[in-house]
């Protein structure tokens, strides 16, 4: 019993470090349409349900989640995506024993063609997507973010390198977090599941089978969340 209760306080207390750890941005109203209603998990209802996947190493971590898309409807009744989806990839720099910086994080928005190239990534592959919020502007190239994906050297795995240039502010970050090939395997997994959510198509492909607007609602439920790959 004593042994039990141990192993419930060293779980309880994981939790806590994880959720300082993994805690998402703060939530902003939109008054597009919502792609879902409150939600209910094991008896509790909440507006917003977490279930990043995440690897922690020494140096940095890393987790993903799908940013879903935002709807809006036009004079004609049809229901259009206003806001692409995409997987979040947000990263952190170590900071102590099990300790990550959030508040300095940086993230990465993989697309869907982005999701796709890491999707047929085989052991030897590499990929590197660059992003730039002011690319069609006089101000291209002031802030800029790389995200590459090389392997080992020994095929057993990956490392996901994000590389973040503010010409602004005079910064440059770098950020290098070994993966197993497990892990890879469950990214891909987690990619590949959530590539028509992020896209809209499950609720398209959902209307069409029960002949309704299904998840879709007029009206803000909660406060409806869409994350930036720009915000802080």
């Amino acid at each position: 019993m004593l042994k039990l209760h141990r192993m419930l306080a060293s779980s309880r207390s994981r939790h806590g470090l994880l959720d300082k750890a993994i805690s998402f941005n703060k939530p902003s109203v939109t008054h597009h349409f919502s792609t879902s209603s409150h939600a209910t998990v094991a008896g509790y209802n909440s507006n917003r349900i977490l279930a990043p996947y995440s690897v922690y190493k020494g140096k940095a971590a890393f987790s993903l989640t799908p940013s879903l898309p935002t709807f809006t409807k036009l004079h004609s009744g049809a229901v259009v995506v206003d806001r692409r989806g995409s997987i979040m990839v947000i990263f952190m720099h170590a900071i102590g024993d099990r300790k990550y910086d959030w508040e300095n994080r940086q993230r990465f928005a993989l697309s869907a063609t982005e999701v796709g190239s890491l999707l047929t990534m085989g052991p030897q592959d590499s990929c590197e997507f660059f992003h730039d919020p002011s690319i069609k502007s006089s101000n291209a190239g002031q802030v800029r973010k790389s995200l590459s994906i090389k392997p080992h050297a020994n095929s057993n795995g990956y490392f996901m390198n994000l590389t973040v240039v503010n010409n602004l502010l005079n910064t440059k970050e770098f950020f290098s977090v070994p993966v197993t090939a497990a892990e890879f395997a469950v990214m891909k997994t987690a990619c590949s599941f959530a590539l028509p959510h992020i896209m809209g198509w499950d609720k398209m492909t959902h209307q069409q089978s029960t002949g309704g607007t299904v998840g879709l609602q007029s009206k803000v439920v909660g406060q409806q969340v869409f994350e930036s790959e720009w915000d802080k």
